[in-house]
């Protein structure tokens, strides 16, 4: 397995990664997920000013998978990039990979909120159900090494609860705990997040003993 730097015997050598992002609260989310493993992640540098990626693709996997592509070419190390949403059967599978602009271009998280609530107004109980979705993908110099998908389910709540996350976090009870995501502590979030079930299937495929991705 052609990993990066030297360990101890005994210990795996660190496998690095780049998250295409530029958000370092991402980043802290991710190093929680990677803790106890070989992996150490940080941003790709200057991801500002690096040619942005169309999120257009009206699927998770294209668009998640596109962008860890279009990332990795700017860098000989390997990026992970992912795209994530919102799908509710009851409105067809809306806002679905189009979660975070279902407000419009300019729309703030509050606004995608407000306007599921809206859409939502008038059903209960089974019709309430909804799913976070993730695909999270590994690319390195343009070539993919790992593309993998999970979700989590839940109920839409009527109104906002909590202030610990983002995005649709407030309205999305996570039946298990009684709570929305908003809510949950970020070690209970992590444990059942979209998100980081499937950092979970990458980290694994990535420190798999003998694994044949990296070589």
């Amino acid at each position: 397995m052609a990993v990066h730097g030297s360990a101890p015997e005994g210990r795996l050598a660190p496998i690095r990664i780049l998250l295409a992002s530029s958000n370092p609260g991402k980043l802290r989310e991710y190093r929680e997920l990677a803790r106890g493993s070989a992996l150490e992640l940080d941003l790709l540098a200057n991801f500002r000013e690096l040619p942005p990626f169309e999120e257009s693709a009206p699927t998770f996997a294209e668009n998640g998978a596109g962008k860890a592509l279009h990332y990795s070419r700017f860098t000989d190390e390997m990026v992970l990039a992912e795209d994530s949403g919102i799908v509710v059967p009851a409105l067809g599978g809306a806002p679905g990979a189009h979660s975070a602009r279902y407000a419009g271009p300019n729309g703030t998280d509050a606004d995608c909120v407000l306007k599921l609530l809206r859409a939502m107004e008038g059903k209960v109980g089974d019709e309430r159900r909804a799913r976070f979705v993730c695909v999270t993908a590994v690319a390195r110099r343009g070539r993919a090494l790992a593309v993998v998908s999970d979700f989590v389910e839940g109920i839409l709540t009527e109104a906002p609860r909590g202030a610990n996350g983002f995005g649709y976090d407030p309205v999305f009870l996570l039946s298990d705990l009684g709570r929305t995501s908003a809510e949950a502590s970020p070690d209970e979030k992590n444990r059942r997040s979209h998100r980081g079930r499937a950092f979970r299937k990458v980290r694994n495929l990535l420190t798999a003993p003998n694994s044949s991705i990296l070589s």
